[in-house]
């Protein structure tokens, strides 16, 4: 059925004859090959995601890249480039805009994400106005790209590292943890970045060290003998080269010292506290930033949506004058008594390539869940 015949019981006779009449003079002034005419009409063409359109060798497996430091990360920048030189992968990229290396598992709602096209040699590449976690779930879905799943997705490199409870603070993580969760294989991948040591060209050898692992986990994917209950976390020692070789570690209880300095509103301008700090902190800044942004894109809802909230606050009495504080975050690295060279910060300070496996799986302990127990039984006891 024609666009033309769907709207004759929508339409007066005679509209829809003088739609036709036009169509048709449409159609013979329209060079050869151009197409049905009716169609630019009923259905005006999407506006495409990319300028170029996809190619897909169906005999090359799908690598999907993201990471949590942004478009503009050298780690990205290098990692794609190794994948793309192999000539042996589909390679797409879905990262964020801009640093979200501390979003943790945090996903973007109720709220607009936008997906911009990107210049990345070899691969289809968008930029995502979201988190990591956004990145892959999108990625996945089907809404972007025109496939599905992809055989492995690659989270990283990450400048910084993420051992210990850093794990659950961090992006680069969070989105290889995203794709086991949608039943995609993963690897998150992090450089152990120090200042005044490092520079940009460790992670072009942070890419050397770790792409035999990408080869041998797409290899056994496809054989099946890859494991499916878990990611594998790698985080790579500052010198690359010079790492001891492959460890297989546990996740530790390593963490930085959290440390809060009250800070002059005139000396550290609005949103701008902790731009220049190094490690975590950085990261830790850019929740604020985030937070100003989502901030701003709620300000951009309905006018009628507008206009209750501010009758609200209005009926409310309230008054934006007030005490206001300003805080900066600090983390600070501090001595761990730890011995257990398997630990993941452990192996990873002794030059090893730390690789650890974690699970999605909701398992505790059973000395933690005797004790929980426990206390549960004698708090209900205690209310009885």
């Amino acid at each position: 059925m024609t666009s033309t015949s769907m709207k004759n019981n929508l339409m007066p006779p005679g509209l829809v004859s003088n739609l036709q009449e036009l169509l048709l003079k449409k159609g013979a002034q329209q060079p050869e090959g151009e197409g049905d005419p009716s169609k630019d009409i009923a259905e005006p063409a999407a506006e495409p995601f990319s300028s170029t359109p996809e190619a897909i060798d169906n005999c090359k497996p799908i690598v999907l890249v993201t990471n949590s430091d942004g478009i503009d990360s050298p780690g990205l920048t290098y990692l794609v480039e190794a994948l793309v030189l192999k000539g042996i992968y589909n390679v797409y990229v879905c990262v964020p805009q801009s640093d979200k290396s501390a979003s943790g598992h945090s996903v973007t709602l109720r709220e607009t994400v936008e997906a911009s096209s990107a210049e990345i040699n070899g691969a289809t590449a968008f930029q995502i106005s979201g988190t990591p976690v956004d990145c892959v779930s999108l990625a996945v879905s089907g809404a972007l790209f025109s496939w599905s799943k992809p055989m492995l997705v690659i989270s990283g490199i990450n400048r910084g590292s993420s051992c210990g409870h850093h794990m659950f603070y961090s992006g680069v993580v969070a989105g290889a943890r995203e794709a086991l969760l949608c039943g995609v294989p993963s690897l998150s991948i992090s450089l152990n970045w120090k200042k005044d040591e490092s520079q940009e060209t460790d992670f072009k050898d942070a890419v050397e060290v770790c792409l035999p692992l990408i080869n041998a986990a797409i290899r056994d994917i496809e054989k099946e003998t890859f494991p499916k209950s878990c990611f594998l976390n790698i985080e790579i020692p500052t010198s690359p080269l010079s790492n001891k070789g492959f460890k297989l570690t546990k996740q530790s209880m390593w963490r930085s010292t959290p440390n809060w300095l009250a800070v002059s509103s005139s000396r550290y301008p609005h949103a701008r506290f902790l731009a220049n700090q190094q490690g975590l902190g950085p990261q830790l800044a850019q929740l604020g930033r985030d937070a100003s942004a989502a901030g701003a894109a709620r300000r951009l809802t309905t006018q009628k949506k507008n206009l209750e909230i501010v009758e609200s606050i209005g009926a409310a009495g309230k008054s934006s004058s007030g005490v206001k504080k300003y805080f900066r975050l600090e983390f600070l690295d501090k001595e761990h008594k730890d011995v257990d060279d398997d630990l993941d910060y452990r192996a990873l300070e002794s030059g090893f390539v730390a690789v650890t496996p974690l699970s999605l799986s909701p398992h505790v302990e059973t000395d933690i869940e005797t004790s929980a127990s426990d206390w549960i039984s004698a708090a209900l006891q205690s209310e009885q």
